[in-house]
Formats: structure tokens, C-alpha cells, sequence
């Protein structure tokens, strides 16, 4: 099987491109911002998913899904900086942001399946 095919990877993809078109409505002047750093956020998940896929061991596996979390965490709180201070209609948040929330429970689930 491939990391292709792994329902988080395919999950972390979908909302890289909801970040993607959620970024796009913020301000040119934020390009070197918020807008640079949700988009870098947003692609480590998946990138570290798949990173953590190709390694030898399960323990090195569970390490890069943690890294993937940090991202997905650091993902949530540019997020709701740039909510705060109105980079965008702050209904194009709604979808993002629950997204974010739900793939957040489910990395955790998987991490700790993994553990056990």
C-alpha cells in the first residue's frame, strides 16, 4: 500500500487545498505573512505523513505523525490569528477551522492505535 492511499494523507491533502483557497482571499500585503506560513503549515502535514510512511520502522512512523500533529496545531493557531484580525470573511474560517478540528481528533486517534 501506498502513503497515497492512507485515508489521513488523502484527508491532509484535501485541506493543503482548502487552505490554498481560503489564503487567497486574504490581502496582498500578507503574502510574506499568515498567508506563507498557513500554506507551509498546511503542506508539512500531509508531506510528513508520507515522509513517516517511507521510514523503516513503526517508531520512526509514529514520530513523523507527531510532527505532522505539531503542524496540523500550528496550522489551527495561524488560522485563528488570522480570523482575529480579519484577513477574510470570517465565514470562509467556519469550514477550514472545523476541518482542521476534525483531522486533529483523528491523527490523535491514530497515534495512539499505533501505540498500542
Amino acid at each position: 500500500m501506498s502513503y497515497r492511499e492512507q485515508f489521513i494523507w488523502k484527508n491532509r491533502i484535501a485541506l493543503a487545498i482548502q487552505c490554498y483557497q481560503l489564503t487567497e482571499h486574504f490581502p496582498k500585503s500578507e503574502l510574506y505573512g499568515l498567508t506563507s506560513q498557513i500554506r507551509s503549515s498546511c503542506v508539512s502535514v500531509p508531506s510528513n505523513i508520507a515522509e513517516g510512511y517511507g521510514r523503516k520502522t513503526k517508531t520512526e512512523y509514529i514520530q513523523f505523525l507527531h510532527i505532522a500533529l505539531g503542524s496540523l496545531r500550528e496550522l489551527d493557531t495561524q488560522l485563528i490569528i488570522a480570523k482575529e484580525v480579519k484577513l477574510a470573511n470570517q465565514e470562509l474560517f467556519i469550514p477550514v477551522m472545523g476541518e482542521v478540528d476534525r483531522l486533529q481528533g483523528i491523527l490523535v486517534s491514530t497515534l495512539q492505535k499505533m501505540k498500542t
